[in-house]
């Protein structure tokens, strides 16, 4: 590739060049950095252009002297399925020596692949060591990602799918049952019982998951809802929990089931433990007992999606130059 060559990477390219074990390693040194204060972002913006069409800009620079750039992002909801949400758009990566950029890629690729590998990260770090049993709620795009990052870092011997059409959640089993041992939890109250991990994963505008269902040492992702408005969880399930935030400013700005727990009064500032960089520091604890619920809260931050893509054209540069 030419020095002034602009670098463009498809879905396909992203998930060739950004696997599972490498984007978890990626976000957990960026979350790292980010609690350090190394990074440099914005909290992200968004632009409403009416029922369930969202436009969101998030900027960021890995460092002062590193690599910096923006992923740009639709959301939209699905015309033959108001309840599925696709994120289109790319992300732009500029150089930092002369300001040039030099790669696009595709962001929606790198969203999936990066979130699971965030979920990941905290899930490694805050489940219980012998957590054996998974449940996904969900059975839109991340329920697949996730079924590639999380056994990365537990060994699952059951892992329980559900979602609000049966069906949907049959063709998720149906398509990993080669590989995984997966199964269609029939409802998610009962499921709950036995899990040890929970991931929300969907586009719910009401709690899906309650607190009253969640037994004692249990840890939940909290996945589906990356901005004000839309919950996955009740106020129950906040308050019980230690809550972790992948970041405080972005959490007290966004986390939707934290505000609208805040705003009802059962949780204050103070509720939110830390962010994940900083257990992944030794600074604060993460678990402190096999009976404690751990909570994290996943909203995504350009931090992750840019040192994802700068991941990428890395790899590409080092192919080219052999």
């Amino acid at each position: 590739m030419k020095r002034d060559e602009l670098a463009v990477f498809g879905a396909d390219e992203v998930r060739e060049l950004l696997t599972y074990p490498d984007c978890i390693a990626i976000v957990r040194e960026a979350m790292m950095a980010l609690s350090r204060g190394e990074t440099r972002q914005l909290l992200r913006t968004m632009i409403h252009m009416g029922e369930g069409r969202t436009f969101a800009q998030m900027p960021g620079a890995l460092s002062d002297e590193g690599m910096f750039g923006a992923k740009m992002i639709s959301v939209f909801a699905q015309a033959d399925n108001p309840g599925v949400r696709r994120h289109r758009g790319l992300v732009t990566m500029f150089e930092p020596e002369e300001g040039r950029p030099v790669c696009v890629a595709d962001a929606e690729e790198i969203t999936h692949i990066r979130t699971a590998a965030a979920t990941a990260v905290a899930t490694a770090e805050l489940a219980r060591k012998d957590a054996g049993v998974l449940l996904l709620l969900g059975t839109g795009g991340q329920v697949h990602s996730h079924l590639a990052a999380l056994p990365l870092v537990r060994d699952f011997t059951r892992i329980l799918i559900w979602g609000r059409l049966s069906e949907r959640a049959a063709a998720v089993v149906e398509a990993w049952q080669d590989r995984l041992p997966v199964e269609v939890a029939g409802d998610a109250e009962a499921a709950c019982a036995h899990a040890d991990v929970i991931c929300t994963l969907t586009g719910a505008r009401t709690p899906i998951l309650l607190g009253d269902w969640v037994r004692p040492g249990t840890h939940v992702n909290v996945v589906g809802s990356s901005g004000p408005g839309p919950v996955e969880i009740d106020n129950a399930l906040v308050a019980r929990s230690r809550y972790i935030a992948d970041s405080r400013a972005s959490a007290l700005d966004a986390a939707a089931e934290f505000l609208v727990a805040r705003e009802a009064g059962v949780v204050t500032d103070a509720h939110i433990v830390g962010e994940i960089g900083e257990v992944l520091l030794g600074r604060i604890a993460g678990r402190e007992n096999d009976e404690q619920i751990t909570l994290y809260k996943s909203l995504g931050h350009a931090v992750q999606d840019l040192a994802a893509a700068a991941h990428i054209h890395a790899k590409h540069q080092a192919r080219n130059t052999r």
